[in-house]
This record gives C-alpha cells, sequence and structure tokens, in this order.
C-alpha cells in the first residue's frame, strides 16, 4: 500500500490527498485505511466521512458494496472480465464483468489471447480472473490472466424452440454459431418462437460435450414481431437503455433556465426545420440581407442551437449518463436518447411559441458567400414555427402549406437568397459530393412496415446542411483563437494505399487518375462528374466512397477532408450528440457566459473523450444499420422465391453482395452457387472473374437475382443468379447463355488490366486458389 504522511498531527487530508491516496494504491483502501494513513482521529473523523461522501457524490471517486473506495472509473488491480472480442487491429479486447459505474466503460486489453499452459484462445463470451495494469493514458488496462472461469454466468440475446425435454436458443448474433441447451426446468415459461435472454451456465461432470446449457432469465415477446427488430439490435450491441435513478432525479427536478443577462432574441422569427417525425428540435435559423452599407448584397444569418449544457452540468449524473450513450441511436419505431425525455422533448426543444434557453452565432457572409465575421451569444428565443423539410420546399415551389405560407417572404426566401450566396463559395470550395442512397422505412399503426422508399434529397435539407456547417466552422475557429480545448470533427485524407486502388481500378474504365495531382475532394469530384450521366455513376459512386477515410473526434485538429475546411467540430445537435455538448462547453468558459463551462478534468481528458464518443458513435451506426437490415429481411420474407433486379454492391472471394432495387435489402449471392466456373477474385478490379469462360462480375454491375431465403432475425437475405449458368454450366433458366456485361470492355470478356489472369488455369503459381469452396467466410 502506499504510503501517506505521518509526520503530523490528526490532519484532515484534502480532496486531492485522497484522491492521489487512492490512485497510488493497488489494495482494498476503505476510510479505516485513509484515517490510519493520515492519522485523521477524534471529530475529524466525522468530517472526512462526509468529504468522502461529498468525493462519491460529485464522481471524483466510487464506493462498491463492500465500501471499497477508488478513483471514478478504476478498476481493481485484479477483476473478472468478460471477453468481447478482438478489435479493428487485432487486439483482444474485455469488459469488466460487473460494471456498474456511471462512467464510459474501461478498455482492457489483454496482453495474452491465451492462458500459460492451456492451448485454447479465449473469444467473445469467455470469462476470465485477470490482472491490470494501467496504462499510461490513465483511463485504459493491460490485462494477464490469472485463470480462465469455464461456465461462469455470461448472457446471451436468442430465439427459443422448445421440446418435451425444455428446447433450444438459437442466438441472434450472426456470429455466434452455437446453439444454447436449455433443460425443462429452466425454460421460465417461454414458448416456442420469443425472443429471450438467457444465461451461460457452468457444465456438469455429463455435459463436457455438446450445446452449451443454459437458462431463460428473460422473456421479450414473440420475434416474429416486427417491434422486436429494434429490441435485437440494442441487445446485440449493448447500447445502454435505463438512465440512472440520479439522472432521471437531475431530469425530473430541472426546471426553465433564468434569462438574466442572456442576449434576448424573441423578437426574430426564428424557425426549426425537421423532418416530419421529429420528436424534439435543437437548432433554429433565420437569415436577412445585412443592414451594413459596407456589405452590399451580404446577409446576416443566425443559427441557434438549445442550451443543453445548461442543464447537463460537468460530472454530474445526467452528464456521466450522456458520456455513456455518446450520443442518440435512431432506430424505425423508437429512438434510444442520449438525455431522459424531461430535457430531450421538452426543456430543451425549441418548441414553437415557447421561450427557450439558446447557444447562438450571428454570421455574417457578402454577396458571394465568403464569411466575414461570427460573434456567439448564450440567449434566449421563442421558436416561430416548426415546419418539415418537405413543407418547406413546397413553399419554395409555389405550392406553401398553411403553416408555410405566412413564413414564406419573412423567413424561407431570405433563408434560400442566404443559401445561394452560401452556395457560390460552398462551389469554390468544393466539398466531396458523394450521393447517398438511404432508404426510409415507413412503420403503419401497428409497427409492421407499410413501405420501405428512398430519401429523396431536398434543396431544403441543403439549406439547413449548410447553415449548419457553417455554425460549426464558426465554433471551432473560436475555440482556436480563445486557446480552448476543442473537440473537432475530423476527416483525414485518404490513404495512400487506397488512392492507389482507386487509380488501378479506374484504369481498367480508361480513366487516368494522375500521380501529380494534389490530394483533394476536387481531385474526386472530377472522377465523379465524369462518370455521372453514363451506366457506371453509382459503380464510381461506391468505390469512391470506399476509399475515404473513417471521421472521428478528437482534439487534435486535423482538419475535414471530405468538408474541405481546414477546421471543423460539432455544434449544433447537443441533444443527441455529446461532442457538441463539450463545444458548448468550451465556448461557454472561453466566452466567459457562465460556470457551467468546460471542467479542467474534461480538457486533461479530451482525448480519450474523443476515442470514447468516436467508438459509441460507431456502435450506434452498426446497431442502426443491423434494425434496417432486420426490417428490410422481414419485408421481404413473405416473397421467397421472387425475382428482382438488383445491382452487385460487394464483391468478395466468397460471393457478391447485391443491394435489390427499390427496397434497398442486401443479400448474399455465394460463390458455390455461381455455376461450374472457377472464379477469381480480383480485388483491384472489385471483380470475381470466371477462370474458364471469362465471365465477370464487377461492383456496381446490374443483376438479375431470386431471392432464395430471408432471416429476419439475423437480417440476412440469401439470393441466387437468374438466368446465368448453374453448376452443370448449362443456363438455370433455358435459355442461351448471354455471357454478362462488366462495363466498357466486350461483354463475356475480362477487362484489359485483367485479361492476361483470366486465360491461366485456377490456383496458378503466384495466384490465389479460386475462392469457390471458401464457405468459412460466409
Amino acid at each position: 500500500m502506499s504510503k501517506a504522511p505521518t509526520d503530523r498531527k490528526s490532519t484532515l487530508p484534502s480532496k486531492a490527498d485522497i484522491l492521489q491516496f487512492l490512485e497510488s494504491s493497488d489494495e482494498k483502501i476503505t476510510k479505516r485505511e485513509i484515517a490510519r494513513a493520515f492519522s485523521v482521529k477524534g471529530s475529524d473523523r466525522i468530517e472526512l466521512k462526509h468529504r468522502l461522501r461529498e468525493m462519491v457524490e460529485d464522481g471524483v471517486i466510487e464506493r462498491d458494496s463492500s465500501k471499497t473506495l477508488r478513483p471514478a472509473g478504476r478498476l481493481p488491480s485484479v477483476t473478472v472480465v468478460d471477453i468481447t472480442g478482438p478489435d479493428a487491429f487485432g487486439d483482444v479486447l474485455a469488459r469488466p464483468a460487473n460494471w456498474h459505474s456511471d462512467a464510459p466503460v474501461p478498455k482492457i486489453y489483454l496482453s495474452d489471447g491465451k492462458m500459460r499452459g492451456k492451448t485454447r484462445a479465449l473469444g467473445r463470451g469467455d470469462r476470465a480472473l485477470v490482472r491490470l495494469t494501467l496504462l499510461e493514458d490513465q483511463q485504459s488496462y493491460s490485462a494477464s490472466i490469472i485463470k480462465v472461469l469455464e461456465g461462469s454466468t455470461k448472457q446471451m440475446l436468442g430465439v427459443f424452440h422448445g421440446s418435451d425435454l425444455g428446447g433450444r436458443v438459437v442466438p441472434i448474433d450472426k456470429k455466434a454459431r452455437d446453439e444454447l441447451l436449455i433443460d425443462q426446468g429452466d425454460v421460465a415459461g417461454a414458448l416456442d418462437g420469443e425472443l429471450v435472454t438467457a444465461d451461460l451456465l457452468p457444465r456438469r461432470h455429463d455435459q463436457q460435450r455438446g450445446l452449451k446449457p443454459a437458462r431463460i432469465v428473460e422473456r421479450h415477446g414473440d420475434v416474429s414481431q416486427t417491434k422486436q427488430i429494434s429490441l435485437i439490435a440494442i441487445h446485440q450491441y449493448d447500447l445502454p437503455t435505463e438512465f440512472s435513478k440520479e439522472a432521471l432525479a437531475e431530469a425530473r427536478a430541472a426546471r426553465p433556465a433564468p434569462f438574466d443577462g442572456r442576449e434576448d432574441l424573441r423578437d426574430i422569427p426564428l424557425i426549426t426545420i425537421d423532418p416530419s417525425d421529429a420528436r424534439d428540435h435543437d437548432d433554429a435559423v433565420f437569415a436577412e440581407p445585412d443592414t451594413d452599407t459596407a456589405n452590399p448584397g451580404g446577409w446576416h444569418v443566425i443559427v441557434a442551437i438549445a442550451d443543453v449544457a445548461y442543464y447537463v452540468r460537468p460530472n454530474s449524473a445526467l452528464d456521466r449518463d450522456a458520456r455513456l450513450r455518446g450520443n442518440s441511436a435512431y432506430f424505425p419505431d423508437r429512438v434510444v436518447p442520449m438525455l431522459p425525455e424531461e430535457l430531450s422533448t421538452d426543456l430543451c426543444s425549441l418548441r414553437p411559441g415557447e421561450d427557450r434557453p439558446c447557444m447562438a452565432v450571428h454570421m455574417w457572409f457578402d454577396a458571394h458567400g465568403q464569411k466575414l465575421r461570427h460573434r456567439f451569444v448564450r440567449g434566449v428565443m421563442r421558436s416561430a414555427a416548426n415546419i418539415s423539410y418537405e413543407e418547406v420546399q413546397g413553399a419554395m415551389d409555389g405550392n406553401p402549406s398553411s403553416k408555410a405560407a405566412p413564413l414564406l417572404d419573412l423567413v424561407l426566401k431570405p433563408l434560400y437568397a442566404a443559401h445561394d450566396a452560401i452556395t457560390e463559395a460552398r462551389d469554390e470550395r468544393s466539398p466531396l459530393e458523394i450521393q447517398s442512397d438511404e432508404k426510409k422505412i415507413l412503420l403503419d399503426k401497428d409497427g409492421e412496415i407499410a413501405e420501405i422508399v428512398p430519401r429523396v434529397p431536398l434543396r431544403a435539407h441543403r439549406v439547413i446542411e449548410d447553415l449548419m456547417v457553417w455554425a460549426n466552422v464558426c465554433a471551432a475557429e473560436t475555440l482556436e483563437q480563445k486557446r480552448m480545448a476543442c473537440m473537432y470533427r475530423v476527416h483525414e485524407e485518404p490513404a495512400m494505399d487506397k488512392v492507389e486502388a482507386l487509380r488501378d481500378f479506374l484504369g481498367t474504365l480508361d480513366y487516368k487518375l494522375a500521380r501529380s495531382q494534389i490530394l483533394s475532394p476536387r481531385m474526386f469530384n472530377k472522377v465523379l462528374e465524369k462518370f455521372r450521366d453514363t451506366p457506371h455513376a453509382i459503380l464510381i459512386n461506391q468505390v469512391v466512397l470506399r476509399s475515404q477515410t473513417q471521421a472521428y473526434y478528437s482534439p487534435e485538429n486535423k482538419g475535414h477532408f471530405g468538408l474541405a475546411l481546414t477546421r471543423y467540430a460539432h455544434f449544433t445537435s447537443p441533444i443527441r450528440r455529446y461532442a457538441d455538448l463539450l463545444v458548448h462547453r468550451g465556448l461557454i468558459r472561453a466566452l466567459g457566459f457562465g460556470d457551467d463551462g468546460l471542467h479542467d478534468s474534461e480538457v486533461d481528458a479530451m482525448g480519450d473523450l474523443g476515442e470514447a464518443i468516436s467508438q459509441t458513435e460507431r456502435r450506434a451506426m452498426a446497431a442502426e444499420r443491423d434494425s434496417v437490415d432486420r426490417y428490410l429481411a422481414a419485408f421481404l420474407a413473405g416473397r421467397i422465391g421472387h425475382s428482382f433486379k438488383g445491382r452487385i454492391s460487394g464483391v468478395t472471394r466468397f460471393g457478391l453482395f447485391v443491394t435489390l432495387m427499390p427496397s434497398g435489402g442486401d443479400g448474399l449471392v455465394p460463390v458455390s452457387t455461381m455455376g461450374s466456373d472457377f472464379y477469381q477474385y480480383e480485388e483491384h478490379q472489385h471483380a470475381l472473374v470466371g477462370q474458364r469462360h471469362g465471365q465477370i462480375y464487377r461492383l456496381g454491375d446490374v443483376v438479375d437475382v431470386r431471392l432464395s431465403e430471408a432471416q429476419p432475425i439475423s437480417g440476412g437475405l440469401k439470393l441466387e443468379l437468374v438466368n446465368e449458368p448453374n453448376r452443370n454450366g448449362k443456363p438455370s433458366s433455358g435459355r442461351p447463355y448471354k455471357k454478362h456485361s462488366a462495363g466498357p470492355h466486350k461483354p463475356g470478356t475480362a477487362p484489359k488490366a485483367g485479361r492476361d489472369k483470366a486465360k491461366r488455369k485456377p490456383g496458378g503459381k503466384g495466384k490465389a486458389k479460386p475462392g469457390r469452396h471458401r464457405k468459412s467466410a460466409q
């Protein structure tokens, strides 16, 4: 145990002394050990007790059921962990088996994925007793395995299939292949086809082989009900769904913010423009001609954002819960919010006709859309209206709704006129112009899928998007000018190996991407524009998108490549993104707007916070994407055997991923079902090339497919090609075999970059073996 000062009579340690003492100790520490170490005696013990309680309530330290004290978020040196699997870099990760803190779950790296003397590598779902070493970042740990805990309790979500002897649970996780065995006494009343949560049990001496035993601990209802789809994704990705009692108490106790000292914006007709089904409204806009005669044709634009920072203070229970979530997650039938509804849909929502505190930025642009200056204020506003994107576009197209008509001349036309100027500057900047093919799932009143439609891009979307971009730029600029910590939204330029792969692919289409060009969004836009009105437009859009890096949050500014901006931060959605809340706090502190600004502890932990919220963002995106896949599979489950047009959206050694049109569902055509030919995977061409007949299937090609299987539980679709040669080399439909065209090269032959390779025998020297039988990759 670490030593504390003992050369003085009863001296009450400061909070800093206590925290330093706890941080330096590897043993269990209680109030008694602290009192003994600092020679706290007599009545000072009562004061020490109060001081420790304050530190617990402030979230600085934690106390567990055994009264052991430790720094908040800190783990004991020996603890039990659950293996969560490898990350993108192959490191084996784990999480504490019993994590009840509101702080972000610390990252644990296993220093050795195998236990010494054992041959079995630990994988997702295993549990182990480990010894932890705190790493230099003071947030994550290295773990060495002491003992693998076979049969320790672990929960799994799955579908129960009953029998007279009990039943089985089929996991919903696509990666979990083993079913669970349920004894009759462990069924807990579950019915066949119900979605359940099951606890894994230790194997008995007579159960050393076969399925893992488990017991059902929670029933979620009939899995065939569409409402279960989002629940599956939420459970699978471990999205927090329950707020702590303390956070809920803080939300319920919240009261409207006082308006003293705030700039009064209530006479300005700020409006919120959102999707028609939006439940919260956190951004409002207004534009008018600049009255300054020195700026002829210029514009004054205001973007006002809900003042969430007033209600969610640093290190409060609400703050800890929000940080744990990192962001809201959106599903077709529900939202997993970052903040309780008392805030997200009430006090922090910019409701029409109601006074609301806000953080606002005044921006002035010249007639050509160049920003001249800006000014942030902490204000109070009253939204003049909330209208949908469709209503805005309808009004500007000459068909105003009753709600939009009064706003047309007063607000909407000036917004569009200001945007005309901003667009001029935007085009000069030339940010990346990748097209989206996002789908929208429409549900009926019973929660069943009514329709799946493409999201139609409107000018109204671009108006709001561009105004928000400029507000975000202003936030980053101000924090940088004030030398205040900033959580930047970083999008780095593409890696050179991806650019080279793109260059090689474009070469197969007779397009030369010169190596002498400066790497910029404009360069990629030229490629997109070249193919915009050709059959390859979607293909090129996908390939360019895949060449880009993934955006993330960081206190280190590396610019935003896609937007062609040197500095960028997220400021405009603090209700649903923790990064924006941090930016608001930074502005409050930098501009002297109050005492609820960025805390020193947040400044020190900015790097770890950036990494944490980048991970929660990716987690939510994966859950949302999987949910959509399951909805699409459920929608198509009744159409087994039907044929569809589809576009190849992915090419791998083990088959083709095809996006069905127009629903957008993604399915797999296994290479083993693609006739008698042997297919070589040509990575730089994004293609499978037949080694016997030169048959080519390439990213972006349109093919006819038949739906052979749909699995709503996993979201998987299995497809087969229609009118293509079967395993006997004959057309499956009986029609003459017509080789598939794959772009500007001669139909049925390999493009020039791969023609010579296609003549070689399968599995020849220097070549990877054909992917036909790589079933494990499926």
